[in-house]
């Protein structure tokens, strides 16, 4: 129907014919010369429709905006002074011809230039927001981002594999989405949270090089920028070892940001362990960009008469830990009230704090703060020294459970580098972060829990601690971080049966339970299982940040709401009696109603 798109209209195109086809998104009449802003996928065209051809005029002056159109004419150059530099066809315009009018619209619920939207009406009219230039850049950002990927992994000898959607829930991560069987009465599949046992069976079973784009599923709690259903470059990969891994990954990571944003990512990403990310960002995803650092002191505050920090500093599980604000003694109170209010969030009860106004007096007269008294000369030293205070600084404090410190001093470090420009001038600073441990203790139920998932396999020298010290066991796994935000994630597997034993007995899952959940998993390794370990890179993510949107819902095409809801669609939404009973489920709800009503 055309022969050219939008955006494809230039002055090479000069005293051609063309015929182009999309959506008016703009018609204005100029005193019996009409122009209409014809828009598709490409950009933009201007068309001149002129009274000397009626028919065709008399259809230009019913197109309304978001007409599906067709439009033939010659194009020109554009009058001296209309030239539009922003967009590829703004040297010429298309004096029209023939206009068609292919389907005619009703009036939008909103203008596709509106910056002020709600994110409920822009989802509630999603195909409408789709249409917007910005959107329409990020999808096809998106499927160059996951062109990029494929064509390296491609040429990197791995191979798409599909694994199954409809698959056995092991309900030892998040929560599981299930699906009732309706042929197996009273039994369930899961919706995968991710391919991960089956691209181990794939290792297993001699494919040496797998990979899929793959939507995964898992049915959190709510949080702003999660979706329930999300999608990631899933690999794995044989006979490699952890190093070759990550260097392998890097690479792949370096084309996709080169090849669709025009990035050029350092030729080799440092590498920070998790205990030395923890201790001086105190985050596993630090954003490296930002300049401020934490510093631990519990040992020089264990006799200080301050409770609020000796009482943490003898604590096993405790940490006291500051940060040092260059020039920070200029901070109004409103502004360390706004910060206390802030790392509230995380947990903490408060945000101690000293204004360092003069470094050569280690007293009331030189360092302001009401703790200050109950802080002897030795702990006051050590926190200048630590922390490399100046005169003019302002030092912040985190005394708690080494989690809130870690999460609320994390978290005001990026804010307060963000907003006071304790940043460096590099746009990308990606970092590995390795050597993180298995186990995390829950204290709720008192037991060992993977940190990432059961099939993580330990550093070999830390094999023994398994049975005698899980705690101090060390993972053969690693996470990319890039600007603060987790890119992906993976670790070497554990390929071993006896092995894999051991973490299921750790993990306080006895022999009989894990052969009910992962029986499969335990009797392939059996069979020559090869050394194996791969990554999962988050799609979503990654092109969120590169296109400077706010959220992972604007790089998607038909997201969840933060409630898990889709407005579009209205779902979830209830179904009708004869399903239910085809799937042999009765609502608890409605029969709790009934028996209630039965009751009264």
């Amino acid at each position: 129907m055309r022969t050219h798109y939008c955006g494809q209209v230039d002055s090479q195109l000069i005293g051609q014919e063309v015929t182009l086809c999309g959506w008016a998104h703009r018609r204005r009449d100029h005193g019996g010369v009409i122009f209409v802003d014809l828009r598709d996928r490409d950009g933009l065209a201007q068309v001149v429709c002129d009274p000397d051809r009626p028919a065709m005029f008399k259809t230009a002056e019913s197109v309304r905006s978001e007409f599906c159109l067709k439009v033939t004419g010659k194009v020109r150059s554009r009058p001296a002074g209309t030239v539009n530099p922003n967009i590829a066809s703004g040297e010429v315009e298309i004096l029209c011809h023939e206009m068609e009018v292919l389907n005619p619209a009703v009036t939008p619920p909103f203008q596709l230039d509106d910056e002020n939207l709600s994110e409920n009406i822009r989802l509630l009219h999603r195909v409408i927001d789709l249409r917007r230039p910005q959107m329409q850049h990020n999808m096809r950002l998106r499927y160059q981002v996951a062109r990029a990927f494929r064509r390296f992994l491609d040429d990197a000898g791995f191979v798409d594999i599909e694994t199954p959607m409809l698959t056995k829930s092991t309900p030892e991560g998040a929560r599981d989405y299930l699906v009732p069987s309706r042929v197996h009465p009273g039994q369930f599949f899961a919706l995968p949270q991710s391919p991960q046992l089956f691209k181990q069976l794939l290792m297993v079973a001699g494919f040496d090089r797998y990979y899929q784009i793959v939507k995964c599923f898992r049915d959190e709690d709510l949080r702003a920028d999660r979706q329930p259903e999300f999608t990631q470059v899933d690999i794995e990969t044989s006979f490699m070892g952890e190093g070759e891994i990550i260097a392998l990954m890097e690479a792949l990571i370096r084309v996709v940001f080169k090849e669709t944003i025009g990035v050029d990512l350092p030729n080799s990403f440092p590498r920070l362990s998790y205990a030395d990310a923890m201790r001086r960002y105190g985050s596993d995803k630090p954003d490296l960009r930002v300049t401020l650092e934490l510093v631990d002191l519990a040992d020089a505050m264990r006799d200080v008469s301050f409770k609020v920090f000796s009482g943490v500093a003898n604590r096993v599980d405790g940490r006291v830990a500051a940060m040092r604000i260059p020039g920070g003694a200029t901070l109004t109170r409103g502004e360390i009230d706004a910060y206390t209010q802030f790392v509230a969030i995380y947990g903490a009860r408060g945000l101690a704090y000293i204004k360092v106004n003069d470094v050569s007096q280690l007293n009331e007269n030189g360092l302001q703060s009401p703790i200050v008294k109950n802080l002897h000369a030795q702990a006051l030293q050590a926190i200048i020294e630590r922390t490399g205070a100046q005169s003019g600084d302002l030092i912040f404090f985190g005394a708690d459970k080494t989690k809130v410190v870690n999460d609320a001093l994390g978290a005001l470090r990026v804010k307060i580098g963000h907003e006071k420009g304790f940043v460096n001038d590099r746009a990308w600073e990606p970092v590995w972060i390795v050597d993180f441990p298995m186990f995390d203790f829950d204290e709720e139920n008192k037991r060992w829990v993977a940190c990432h998932h059961p099939f993580t396999s330990p550093k070999d020298e830390h094999l023994d601690l398994l049975e005698s010290d899980p705690g101090r066991c060390l993972a053969k796994a690693y996470d990319l971080a890039l600007n603060g935000s987790e890119l992906g994630g993976g670790s070497v597997r554990i390929h071993r049966a006896d092995v894999q034993e051991k973490v299921f007995k750790a993990l306080g899952i006895g022999a009989e339970e894990a052969q009910i959940k992962f029986g499969f998993l335990l009797d392939a390794l059996k069979y020559g299982a090869p050394p194996h370990g791969g990554l999962a890179f988050g799609l979503d993510r990654i092109v969120t940040m590169m296109a400077g949107a706010e959220s992972i819902r604007d790089v998607i095409a038909f997201p969840k709401t933060q409630r898990a809801q889709c407005l579009l669609t209205d779902a979830p939404s209830g179904v009708d009696e004869k399903q239910l009973r085809e799937l042999h489920i009765r609502l608890r709800q409605k029969v709790d109603t009934q028996v209630d009503a039965v009751k009264g």
